[in-house]
């Protein structure tokens, strides 16, 4: 995972700013709706499977958009302890190409409920230390009910539909759990 660049500018507090634009006679300066319109970024789904850390931010960043007011998180991350055992760590496994695939499908069933912009899906393989995330969903659309209803389908349908296995690891032993959620787990 690479690192985003962000670069910002700054004013002078002395700087002074014209109380409106400057008049420009080459039509080559002006904006149009259409011309706006053609800007507009396409809508875009982020899918990634890592063993690197996942950082909140880099994620965040990637589906800010302007014509967005809203960005929803969701942010699993490793708790210390499972019906009484101290864990130390948490143990992901994929099938990559299905749980691709069954990512990308719950994307498009996210678009065809809600009008949402950008979508990011990130979910981390290997070892994960307590404390750090395992998994990070965000959304953006234009308002927030949209992101919030998109961001809690994406876990629950992420939790019974994609092959990911997890081991939790404790002081002294270790067990592969299975999602509740899971249609392929007995709930016995």
């Amino acid at each position: 995972m690479s690192s985003l660049e962000i670069s910002s500018s700054c004013f002078n507090r002395e700087t002074k700013l014209p109380l409106s634009p400057p008049l420009v006679e080459d039509s080559a300066f002006e904006l149009s709706r259409k011309d706006i319109d053609e800007v507009e970024e396409k809508s875009k789904d982020i899918i990634n499977f890592t063993a690197e850390k996942l950082s909140v931010d880099e994620v965040s960043q990637l589906v800010i958009s302007p014509l967005c007011g809203a960005v929803s998180l969701f942010v699993g991350t490793t708790r210390n302890n499972f019906e009484g055992k101290k864990v130390i760590s948490l143990e992901y496994e994929a099938y990559l190409p299905m749980a691709k695939n069954e990512v990308k499908k719950i994307c498009s069933a996210i678009r065809q409920k809600w009008p949402v912009k950008h979508i990011a899906v990130f979910h981390r393989l290997g070892l994960v230390p307590v404390s750090e995330a395992s998994i990070i969903i965000a959304v953006s659309s234009a308002h927030r009910a949209a992101s919030l209803e998109a961001v809690s389908y994406a876990i629950d349908t992420l939790k019974a539909k994609v092959p990911i296995w997890k081991k939790e690891i404790y002081e002294e032993s270790s067990s592969w759990k299975g999602n509740k959620e899971c249609f392929w787990v007995s709930n016995n």
